[in-house]
Protein backbone atom coordinates (compact mmCIF):
# COMPACT_ATOMS: atom_id res chain seq x y z
CA UNK A 1 0.00 0.00 0.00
CA UNK A 2 1.39 3.38 -1.00
CA UNK A 3 2.18 5.71 1.92
CA UNK A 4 0.12 8.87 1.98
CA UNK A 5 1.94 12.19 1.72
CA UNK A 6 0.78 15.13 3.83
CA UNK A 7 1.29 18.82 3.22
CA UNK A 8 3.57 20.55 5.69
CA UNK A 9 2.38 23.16 8.18
CA UNK A 10 3.88 26.51 9.03
CA UNK A 11 5.97 26.21 12.20
CA UNK A 12 5.53 29.37 14.33
CA UNK A 13 8.29 31.16 16.19
CA UNK A 14 7.83 32.29 19.79
CA UNK A 15 9.51 35.31 21.35
CA UNK A 16 8.85 37.19 24.60
CA UNK A 17 8.90 40.96 24.53
CA UNK A 18 11.96 41.46 26.75
CA UNK A 19 11.30 45.17 27.21
CA UNK A 20 8.11 44.49 29.21
CA UNK A 21 8.84 41.02 30.60
CA UNK A 22 8.75 40.82 34.41
CA UNK A 23 7.79 38.40 37.18
CA UNK A 24 4.15 39.46 36.80
CA UNK A 25 3.72 40.46 33.14
CA UNK A 26 4.73 39.00 29.81
CA UNK A 27 3.81 39.50 26.18
CA UNK A 28 4.40 36.52 23.92
CA UNK A 29 4.64 37.06 20.16
CA UNK A 30 3.81 33.99 18.06
CA UNK A 31 4.23 34.14 14.29
CA UNK A 32 3.60 33.04 11.66
CA UNK A 33 0.58 30.83 12.34
CA UNK A 34 -1.55 29.11 9.73
CA UNK A 35 -4.49 31.35 8.66
CA UNK A 36 -7.19 31.24 11.34
CA UNK A 37 -5.00 29.60 13.96
CA UNK A 38 -4.35 32.84 15.85
CA UNK A 39 -7.79 32.81 17.48
CA UNK A 40 -7.84 29.02 17.78
CA UNK A 41 -4.55 28.83 19.66
CA UNK A 42 -5.02 32.10 21.54
CA UNK A 43 -8.43 31.19 22.94
CA UNK A 44 -7.39 27.67 23.95
CA UNK A 45 -4.27 28.88 25.73
CA UNK A 46 -6.13 31.77 27.38
CA UNK A 47 -8.88 29.55 28.83
CA UNK A 48 -6.32 27.04 30.08
CA UNK A 49 -4.22 29.77 31.70
CA UNK A 50 -7.25 31.19 33.51
CA UNK A 51 -8.72 27.92 34.76
CA UNK A 52 -6.14 25.16 34.95
CA UNK A 53 -3.01 26.52 36.64
CA UNK A 54 -2.16 25.25 40.12
CA UNK A 55 -1.63 27.63 42.99
CA UNK A 56 -1.98 27.91 46.75
CA UNK A 57 -4.27 30.00 48.92
CA UNK A 58 -5.67 30.31 52.44
CA UNK A 59 -8.73 28.04 52.63
CA UNK A 60 -9.59 28.43 56.34
CA UNK A 61 -8.57 30.34 59.46
CA UNK A 62 -8.93 30.11 63.20
CA UNK A 63 -9.18 33.50 64.89
CA UNK A 64 -8.73 33.29 68.64
CA UNK A 65 -11.88 34.24 70.53
CA UNK A 66 -14.13 33.94 67.48
CA UNK A 67 -16.39 31.07 66.44
CA UNK A 68 -18.07 32.49 63.32
CA UNK A 69 -17.39 35.01 60.56
CA UNK A 70 -20.07 37.46 61.74
CA UNK A 71 -18.35 38.24 65.05
CA UNK A 72 -15.96 40.96 66.10
CA UNK A 73 -12.55 40.81 67.77
CA UNK A 74 -12.02 42.84 70.90
CA UNK A 75 -9.40 45.54 70.33
CA UNK A 76 -9.39 45.16 66.53
CA UNK A 77 -10.89 47.84 64.31
CA UNK A 78 -12.03 45.52 61.50
CA UNK A 79 -14.79 43.00 62.06
CA UNK A 80 -14.25 39.34 61.22
CA UNK A 81 -15.88 39.65 57.79
CA UNK A 82 -13.34 42.29 56.77
CA UNK A 83 -10.46 40.32 58.30
CA UNK A 84 -11.50 37.24 56.35
CA UNK A 85 -11.71 39.26 53.12
CA UNK A 86 -8.19 40.57 53.76
CA UNK A 87 -6.97 37.01 54.40
CA UNK A 88 -8.30 35.96 50.98
CA UNK A 89 -5.93 38.44 49.32
CA UNK A 90 -2.74 36.97 50.81
CA UNK A 91 -0.51 35.82 47.93
CA UNK A 92 1.40 32.63 48.69
CA UNK A 93 4.09 30.86 46.71
CA UNK A 94 4.12 27.16 47.60
CA UNK A 95 7.50 25.59 46.83
CA UNK A 96 6.30 21.98 47.19
CA UNK A 97 2.54 22.12 46.53
CA UNK A 98 1.84 20.49 49.91
CA UNK A 99 -0.59 21.91 52.51
CA UNK A 100 0.82 24.15 55.22
CA UNK A 101 -0.01 26.47 58.09
CA UNK A 102 0.84 30.06 58.98
CA UNK A 103 0.56 32.05 62.21
CA UNK A 104 -0.11 35.71 62.93
CA UNK A 105 0.16 37.10 66.47
CA UNK A 106 -0.01 40.86 66.98
CA UNK A 107 -0.64 42.58 70.32
CA UNK A 108 -0.83 46.23 71.22
CA UNK A 109 -1.32 49.16 68.88
CA UNK A 110 -0.08 48.06 65.48
CA UNK A 111 -0.96 47.43 61.87
CA UNK A 112 -1.03 43.69 61.25
CA UNK A 113 0.48 42.99 57.83
CA UNK A 114 1.39 39.91 55.84
CA UNK A 115 5.03 40.53 56.77
CA UNK A 116 4.10 39.73 60.40
CA UNK A 117 2.94 36.20 59.49
CA UNK A 118 5.17 33.24 60.32
CA UNK A 119 4.80 30.58 57.62
CA UNK A 120 6.02 27.02 57.10
CA UNK A 121 9.37 26.74 55.35
CA UNK A 122 7.83 25.72 52.02
CA UNK A 123 5.50 28.72 51.95
CA UNK A 124 6.69 32.13 50.76
CA UNK A 125 4.58 35.27 51.23
CA UNK A 126 4.66 37.69 48.31
CA UNK A 127 2.56 40.78 49.14
CA UNK A 128 4.14 41.49 52.53
CA UNK A 129 2.78 45.04 52.79
CA UNK A 130 -0.83 43.86 52.50
CA UNK A 131 -2.82 44.85 55.62
CA UNK A 132 -4.76 42.19 57.55
CA UNK A 133 -6.16 44.40 60.33
CA UNK A 134 -5.53 47.38 62.63
CA UNK A 135 -5.04 46.45 66.28
CA UNK A 136 -5.75 48.91 69.09
CA UNK A 137 -3.65 49.64 72.20
CA UNK A 138 -4.98 46.75 74.31
CA UNK A 139 -6.00 44.54 71.40
CA UNK A 140 -4.78 41.08 70.45
CA UNK A 141 -5.05 39.43 67.05
CA UNK A 142 -4.18 35.73 66.93
CA UNK A 143 -4.85 33.95 63.63
CA UNK A 144 -3.88 30.51 62.38
CA UNK A 145 -4.04 30.16 58.59
CA UNK A 146 -4.48 26.88 56.73
CA UNK A 147 -3.04 26.79 53.21
CA UNK A 148 -3.96 24.32 50.48
CA UNK A 149 -3.23 23.93 46.77
CA UNK A 150 -5.70 23.64 43.93
CA UNK A 151 -6.81 24.94 40.54
CA UNK A 152 -9.07 27.82 39.70
CA UNK A 153 -11.73 28.95 42.17
CA UNK A 154 -12.97 26.93 45.14
CA UNK A 155 -15.95 27.98 47.31
CA UNK A 156 -15.62 27.73 51.09
CA UNK A 157 -15.62 24.05 52.03
CA UNK A 158 -17.95 24.13 55.03
CA UNK A 159 -18.74 20.66 56.44
CA UNK A 160 -22.38 19.81 55.75
CA UNK A 161 -24.83 20.20 58.63
CA UNK A 162 -22.51 22.16 60.91
CA UNK A 163 -23.04 25.86 61.38
CA UNK A 164 -20.31 26.20 64.02
CA UNK A 165 -17.10 24.18 64.01
CA UNK A 166 -15.77 22.52 67.18
CA UNK A 167 -12.31 24.01 66.50
CA UNK A 168 -13.79 27.45 65.60
CA UNK A 169 -12.43 27.16 62.07
CA UNK A 170 -13.81 29.61 59.50
CA UNK A 171 -13.71 28.42 55.89
CA UNK A 172 -12.86 30.83 53.08
CA UNK A 173 -13.45 31.00 49.32
CA UNK A 174 -10.11 30.46 47.60
CA UNK A 175 -8.71 31.63 44.26
CA UNK A 176 -5.80 29.30 43.65
CA UNK A 177 -4.79 30.45 40.18
CA UNK A 178 -1.65 32.61 40.03
CA UNK A 179 -2.93 34.04 36.73
CA UNK A 180 -4.78 37.31 37.14
CA UNK A 181 -5.51 38.30 33.54
CA UNK A 182 -4.94 36.94 30.04
CA UNK A 183 -5.73 38.70 26.78
CA UNK A 184 -4.74 38.16 23.18
CA UNK A 185 -4.80 39.96 19.86
CA UNK A 186 -4.51 38.51 16.37
CA UNK A 187 -2.91 40.44 13.53
CA UNK A 188 -2.06 39.53 9.98
CA UNK A 189 1.54 38.86 9.00
CA UNK A 190 3.40 38.06 5.82
CA UNK A 191 5.21 34.89 4.85
CA UNK A 192 6.96 35.41 1.54
CA UNK A 193 4.34 36.84 -0.79
CA UNK A 194 1.38 35.57 1.23
CA UNK A 195 -0.19 38.09 3.62
CA UNK A 196 -2.98 36.05 5.25
CA UNK A 197 -0.97 34.32 7.99
CA UNK A 198 -1.72 35.08 11.65
CA UNK A 199 0.38 36.79 14.30
CA UNK A 200 -0.68 36.11 17.89
CA UNK A 201 0.07 38.59 20.70
CA UNK A 202 -0.62 36.97 24.08
CA UNK A 203 -0.50 39.10 27.26
CA UNK A 204 -0.27 37.32 30.63
CA UNK A 205 -0.56 38.92 34.09
CA UNK A 206 0.28 36.86 37.21
CA UNK A 207 0.31 37.55 40.95
CA UNK A 208 4.07 37.08 41.21
CA UNK A 209 4.08 33.54 42.62
CA UNK A 210 4.73 32.21 39.11
CA UNK A 211 6.21 34.02 36.13
CA UNK A 212 4.39 34.29 32.78
CA UNK A 213 6.92 31.82 31.31
CA UNK A 214 6.17 29.24 34.01
CA UNK A 215 2.38 29.46 33.76
CA UNK A 216 2.53 29.22 29.96
CA UNK A 217 4.63 26.05 30.21
CA UNK A 218 2.10 24.60 32.63
CA UNK A 219 -0.88 25.56 30.45
CA UNK A 220 0.61 24.09 27.27
CA UNK A 221 1.47 20.89 29.15
CA UNK A 222 -2.15 20.61 30.31
CA UNK A 223 -3.49 21.22 26.80
CA UNK A 224 -1.15 18.69 25.25
CA UNK A 225 -1.97 16.02 27.84
CA UNK A 226 -5.68 16.47 27.16
CA UNK A 227 -5.50 16.62 23.36
CA UNK A 228 -3.23 13.63 22.86
CA UNK A 229 -6.00 11.35 24.15
CA UNK A 230 -8.16 12.34 21.16
CA UNK A 231 -5.79 10.42 18.89
CA UNK A 232 -7.30 7.09 17.93
CA UNK A 233 -4.35 6.24 15.67
CA UNK A 234 -0.65 7.16 15.58
CA UNK A 235 -0.04 10.90 15.38
CA UNK A 236 0.64 12.43 11.98
CA UNK A 237 4.24 13.69 12.32
CA UNK A 238 3.66 17.26 11.16
CA UNK A 239 6.67 18.46 13.15
CA UNK A 240 8.86 16.15 11.10
CA UNK A 241 7.43 16.87 7.68
CA UNK A 242 7.37 20.62 8.43
CA UNK A 243 10.98 20.69 9.57
CA UNK A 244 12.94 23.33 7.64
CA UNK A 245 16.05 22.67 5.58
CA UNK A 246 18.19 24.14 8.34
CA UNK A 247 17.68 24.64 12.06
CA UNK A 248 20.00 26.61 14.27
CA UNK A 249 20.28 25.87 17.97
CA UNK A 250 18.56 28.43 20.22
CA UNK A 251 21.70 29.01 22.23
CA UNK A 252 23.61 30.11 19.12
CA UNK A 253 21.17 32.77 18.00
CA UNK A 254 21.53 35.71 20.36
CA UNK A 255 20.64 39.34 20.07
CA UNK A 256 21.25 42.07 22.58
CA UNK A 257 18.09 41.27 24.52
CA UNK A 258 16.92 37.76 23.73
CA UNK A 259 17.54 34.39 22.16
CA UNK A 260 15.88 33.82 18.79
CA UNK A 261 15.06 30.58 17.01
CA UNK A 262 14.13 30.53 13.35
CA UNK A 263 12.52 27.79 11.32
CA UNK A 264 11.18 27.39 7.83
CA UNK A 265 14.03 29.30 6.16
CA UNK A 266 15.61 27.50 3.18
CA UNK A 267 19.40 27.38 3.32
CA UNK A 268 19.92 28.98 -0.06
CA UNK A 269 17.62 31.90 0.86
CA UNK A 270 20.14 33.08 3.46
CA UNK A 271 22.79 33.38 0.74
CA UNK A 272 20.61 35.45 -1.59
CA UNK A 273 21.14 39.20 -2.20
CA UNK A 274 19.25 41.56 0.11
CA UNK A 275 17.05 42.45 -2.90
CA UNK A 276 14.97 39.42 -1.93
CA UNK A 277 13.80 41.27 1.20
CA UNK A 278 12.25 44.07 -0.90
CA UNK A 279 13.49 47.04 1.13
CA UNK A 280 12.94 50.63 0.03
CA UNK A 281 15.57 52.22 -2.22
CA UNK A 282 16.99 54.31 0.62
CA UNK A 283 17.37 51.41 3.06
CA UNK A 284 18.72 49.15 0.31
CA UNK A 285 21.35 51.67 -0.80
CA UNK A 286 22.50 52.34 2.79
CA UNK A 287 23.09 48.63 3.31
CA UNK A 288 24.85 48.16 -0.04
CA UNK A 289 27.14 51.14 0.62
CA UNK A 290 28.05 49.58 3.98
CA UNK A 291 29.04 46.34 2.23
CA UNK A 292 25.90 44.43 3.27
CA UNK A 293 25.00 42.64 0.05
CA UNK A 294 23.57 39.28 1.14
CA UNK A 295 20.89 38.27 3.62
CA UNK A 296 23.40 36.32 5.72
CA UNK A 297 25.57 39.45 5.98
CA UNK A 298 22.54 41.39 7.25
CA UNK A 299 21.34 38.89 9.87
CA UNK A 300 24.86 38.48 11.23
CA UNK A 301 25.09 42.17 12.07
CA UNK A 302 24.77 43.00 15.77
CA UNK A 303 22.27 45.71 16.81
CA UNK A 304 25.22 48.02 17.61
CA UNK A 305 26.77 47.53 14.18
CA UNK A 306 23.46 48.37 12.51
CA UNK A 307 23.22 51.68 14.33
CA UNK A 308 26.68 52.66 13.06
CA UNK A 309 25.74 52.35 9.36
CA UNK A 310 26.14 55.74 7.69
CA UNK A 311 22.88 57.60 6.88
CA UNK A 312 20.87 54.67 8.28
CA UNK A 313 18.09 56.51 10.12
CA UNK A 314 15.41 55.35 12.52
CA UNK A 315 12.79 54.92 9.78
CA UNK A 316 15.10 52.72 7.70
CA UNK A 317 16.06 50.78 10.82
CA UNK A 318 12.41 50.03 11.65
CA UNK A 319 11.66 49.11 8.03
CA UNK A 320 14.52 46.61 7.91
CA UNK A 321 13.56 45.03 11.22
CA UNK A 322 9.93 44.57 10.09
CA UNK A 323 11.00 43.27 6.69
CA UNK A 324 13.33 40.72 8.24
CA UNK A 325 10.73 39.68 10.82
CA UNK A 326 8.25 38.71 8.09
CA UNK A 327 10.77 36.11 6.91
CA UNK A 328 11.63 34.93 10.41
CA UNK A 329 14.94 36.81 10.49
CA UNK A 330 16.59 39.18 12.96
CA UNK A 331 19.89 40.85 13.72
CA UNK A 332 22.62 39.01 15.60
CA UNK A 333 21.83 35.51 14.32
CA UNK A 334 25.52 34.61 13.96
CA UNK A 335 24.99 32.05 11.20
CA UNK A 336 28.13 30.33 9.91
CA UNK A 337 28.35 30.50 6.12
CA UNK A 338 30.64 27.45 5.99
CA UNK A 339 27.98 25.36 7.75
CA UNK A 340 25.31 26.53 5.30
CA UNK A 341 27.46 25.58 2.32
CA UNK A 342 28.07 22.14 3.80
CA UNK A 343 24.31 21.64 4.03
CA UNK A 344 23.86 22.79 0.44
CA UNK A 345 26.54 20.34 -0.71
CA UNK A 346 24.77 17.50 1.13
CA UNK A 347 21.52 18.37 -0.58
Amino acid sequence: MQKREYQSLTIPQLAWNKQTLSSTFGQLIVEPLEPGFGATVGNAVRRTLLGAIEGSAVTSVIIKGVNNEFSSVSGVIEDVVQIVLNCKEIIIKNKTGKPGTMKLLVSGEAVARVADIQADDHLELINKEHVIAHVAHEGLLDITFFVESGRGYQPAQWPLGKALQPDNKIYIDAMFSPVRKVSYDVEKTRVGTSIDYDKLLLQIVTDGTESPLEVLRYAVSVLRSQLEHFLSAPEIPFNDISRPAVEVDRAELKTESQNIHYKGIPVDFLLKPINALEFSVRAHNCLINAGIKRIIDLVNLTPDEVLKIKNFGRKSHEEVIEGMKSFGLSFGMNIKEAELRKLIDKE
